[in-house]
């Protein structure tokens, strides 16, 4: 087998969607992702403090985290799972150092 063989099977494998067949990266709308969007920009924007800071860093990271959580059970590749491991692991570790 040639080595494009190899990289175009490793290609398809990582990213193509077992449902439909097409190449999925990303997927939208996701509503998990759509809320700590809107969540971080309102944060990063208007740079509220006391109880509503803490209110949004709690809704964004929820999101976020169930956004993960549902990539690793039900990514439709392991490009997504493999993506919900990593963003999971980062939401963890990001709760661990505060």
């Amino acid at each position: 087998m040639s080595d494009g063989n190899r990289i175009r099977r490793a290609a398809n494998w990582t990213f193509r969607n077992r449902r439909t067949g097409a190449i999925t990266v990303a997927q939208w709308p996701n509503a998990p992702l759509v809320i700590f969007g809107v969540v971080t920009v309102v944060l990063r924007s208007f740079h509220p403090s006391g109880g509503i800071a803490t209110a949004g860093r709690v809704v964004g990271g929820l999101a976020l985290l169930v956004w993960a959580l549902d990539e690793v059970a039900r990514g439709v590749n392991p490009f997504r799972r493999m993506l919900g491991v990593v963003v999971l692991g980062a939401v963890i570790a990001g709760l661990a150092l505060r």
